[in-house]
Order: C-alpha cells, then sequence, then structure tokens
C-alpha cells in the first residue's frame, strides 16, 4: 500500500487507515525499537514502546493530516524518538542508587567479605596452577572432572581413554595434587 492508497483510505475511514498504517509499518517500528532498546528493555519494555510509537503517530493521524511528506521517514522519526525516551527511562529505573538511610545498605560488601572474596580468589588461582603442573591428561582429567562434572566416561570419550583408565589417573592426579597443594601451603579445606 502507498502514500496515495493510504491518502485515499484515510478519506474513507480513520480506523481502516490506522490498521493499514500497523499492517505497513509494524516491522519497521519494531525493527527501531529493538535497536534502540536491545541492552536495556526486556520484551514487554518493547512491546509497551511500540505500542507508544502507534498512539503517537494515530494521534496525529486524523482526517486533516497531511501525508504530502514521506510517511516513513516520519514514522521512523516517531519510533527512534519514542524509543530514546523509553531507553532513558529504563536506565534511570535499572540503575540503582545506595542512600545511606536505606536498609539496603547492609547489602555492600564490608572489608571483611572483600579480604575473604580476594583470599579465595588467590587460593583459587594457585590450585589452578598446581593442576597445570600435573601435566597432559592429568589435569584435563582433573579440570573436567570437578570443574566441569563430567563422568569418567565423558572424560574418556575426550582424552581416548577408557573410563577406568580415566578413574585411575585421576585418583593418581589427586594425590600429587594434593602434596603440591601443600608444598604450597593450601590446607585441606582449599582441596578438591
Amino acid at each position: 500500500m502507498t502514500d496515495n492508497d493510504l491518502r485515499l483510505l484515510m478519506a474513507e475511514s480513520v480506523q481502516k487507515c490506522h490498521r493499514a498504517v500497523f499492517d505497513r509499518y509494524c516491522n519497521y517500528v519494531y525493527a527501531v525499537v529493538i535497536s534502540v532498546l536491545r541492552g536495556c528493555g526486556s520484551r514487554e519494555d518493547i512491546e509497551d514502546c511500540v505500542s507508544d510509537v502507534f498512539l503517537k503517530i494515530y494521534k496525529r493521524f486524523d482526517e486533516n493530516t497531511d501525508l504530502s511528506g514521506s510517511l516513513k521517514s516520519f514514522i521512523g522519526a516517531v519510533s527512534r524518538n519514542t524509543a530514546i525516551d523509553a531507553y532513558r527511562r529504563l536506565s534511570v529505573r535499572n540503575s540503582k542508587s545506595v542512600y545511606i538511610d536505606d536498609e539496603s545498605t547492609e547489602e555492600l560488601s564490608s572489608g571483611e567479605r572483600l579480604a575473604e572474596n580476594t583470599e579465595k580468589k588467590e587460593q583459587s588461582r594457585i590450585i589452578l596452577g598446581k593442576i597445570r603442573e600435573l601435566g597432559e591428561p592429568d589435569s584435563t582429567i582433573i579440570i573436567q572432572q570437578y570443574y566441569y562434572n563430567r563422568s569418567a566416561k565423558e572424560i574418556a570419550k575426550s582424552v581416548s581413554m577408557t573410563a577406568s583408565a580415566v578413574q585411575k589417573r585421576s585418583s593418581r592426579a589427586r594425590q600429587k595434587l594434593r602434596a603440591l597443594l601443600s608444598d604450597a601451603g593450601i590446607g585441606k579445606e582449599g582441596l578438591i
């Protein structure tokens, strides 16, 4: 349907013209809105924004509307501007400010938790380094077994061994790893 057809339809019935505009430009409006709200809004936010776009278009669209310009560029501008407004609104809603008087300040990390998290990260880094020191295929077996929760049968396929051989290698690798970690000063709580 061309802009001229829309003009004729507008003279006949405003509601039919609105429906024709929606049918013709719905995908275009969705594309514009999604490109703006992609990283910020949910599916419902996008739906609401598209509805707002058509509401704005319909408010400006009646029997007295001049359709002499490009309707697509008009709809594109309304879509883009409405989506930008929605983006600003959603960005403010999604950003959380914490005030000192707010009771949610207890959720902030204390210095003790920060130190504890740092210690755990350092311990994990050391453990992974010691696992790598085991060499292949032992390091692969341990990582797949304990970090990816794979069974001996699954690991056997990836390292071209039998399941029983993987279990034996895993047992020996854990013994070596305990010795390496105790030399590094990591106690049993950090062991696998």
